[in-house]
């Protein structure tokens, strides 16, 4: 690899400083092919950018190269020649959300993007005043099926929001029965929405309902099933470090997707054996079992030599600052037969019976309705 550097810097008008840096860093991170591969295209384009510094050739790598522009960035961020981006999941978030506006006919756009813009906005003015906001994700969800009622009410003839009738929207809702309760939270809201700013004169939402049966319904594992899945991960053998600790991590402590996911070396506090999980505001001392679990999550991940501050890094994510992916959290489980909210619904109705209520959205930062579900 160094030898590759060395030539191509002798072709280059201008060797960038960081170039050495580069080289080494591909030859520590990166598969050697893989690495020769990227030191030339990123040699090429500095030689066509006619430019050394980080933020044109970024910006030129991601016009003309886009598989080696993430691989640039990761390096820029991490050594530090670029200031790290203040939120890449928001970041993310909005191009998705974009996409879902453009999807919506022209003429009923406008009000689809406001509506997008109020829950973002209410989304901050929630953290702000340290309340709990709606997830990015949930917000898609809501743009997702107002889009869809609007290709619904395009393709009846609807060239603007004003024509639309309750008969309308219980017409879209029948397409899809399982979903009407989902469908229908996302409806009121828009509808909401666009009766406040004026779009609409009337809620044509507000007569409609969607029945549910109170409770969960969903499934749970035995006494038998959870001791069994304990006596597994309390001592895992030859299985990979993250099964263990996500599996006992959503058994013993309820432990979310996402929180897993986004857990970091900040939130453990090792002389207590305590973590706090990400959106939780109390810290949970850990039983002997999911702590020995979650130190061969630590001692794998310092096997990868990464800077990655997350507890569960990847082999994708070893040479970024991302989290993993929430796939990797239900592949990780797949060898158990599992899914993570199993377990974790599996837990939460034991802590409801147990529990007050109140004890129960303190602890585990849910809402109070999110967790009146289990009770």
């Amino acid at each position: 690899m160094r030898t590759r550097a060395a030539g191509w810097s002798r072709r280059m008008p201008r060797t960038p400083p960081w170039w050495e840096e580069f080289a080494s860093h591909l030859a520590t991170h990166r598969n050697v092919f893989y690495g020769a591969d990227a030191l030339a295209h990123t040699a090429r384009l500095v030689i066509a950018a006619e430019a050394t510094d980080p933020l044109s050739l970024l910006a030129e790598a991601r016009r003309t190269s886009p598989w080696l522009s993430r691989l640039l960035a990761d390096f820029f961020h991490a050594h530090p020649l670029l200031d790290a981006p203040a939120d890449i999941q928001s970041t993310r978030a909005a191009t998705r959300r974009e996409r879902r506006i453009e999807a919506v006919p022209a003429p009923l756009r406008h009000a689809v993007r406001a509506f997008a813009e109020a829950l973002v906005a209410r989304r901050e003015n929630a953290e702000r005043l340290g309340l709990r906001p709606n997830q990015l994700k949930t917000i898609e969800i809501r743009l997702d099926t107002v889009r869809d009622l609007a290709l619904h009410l395009h393709m009846a003839g609807h060239t603007t929001w004003t024509g639309v009738n309750t008969t309308d929207l219980e017409a879209f809702l029948a397409r899809n029965p399982a979903r009407r309760a989902s469908w229908l939270a996302g409806l009121r809201q828009f509808f909401a929405h666009a009766h406040r700013t004026a779009v609409l004169l009337h809620n044509p939402a507000a007569p409609l309902d969607a029945p549910q049966a109170r409770g969960f319904r969903g499934t749970v594992l035995t006494l038998d099933q959870q001791r069994a899945l304990y006596r597994r991960w309390n001592s895992p053998g030859g299985m990979h470090p993250h099964e263990a600790f996500i599996g006992l991590a959503a058994l013993l402590h309820a432990a979310t997707t996402t929180e897993l996911r986004l857990l970091t070396l900040d939130h453990l506090t090792p002389a207590r054996h305590a973590v706090r999980f990400p959106g939780r505001t109390v810290d949970l001392t850990l039983d002997t079992a999911t702590w020995k679990a979650l130190t061969g999550c630590l001692d794998h991940r310092a096997s990868l030599g990464t800077n990655n501050p997350h507890i569960l890094v990847t082999r994708l994510t070893r040479t970024t600052q991302e989290p993993a992916g929430a796939a990797h959290i239900r592949d990780s489980l797949a060898p158990a037969g599992l899914l993570p909210r199993v377990l974790r619904s599996t837990r939460l109705l034991t802590l409801g019976a147990e529990l007050d209520i109140k004890q129960l959205t303190a602890a585990l930062g849910m809402s109070y309705n999110g967790a009146a579900h289990y009770v």
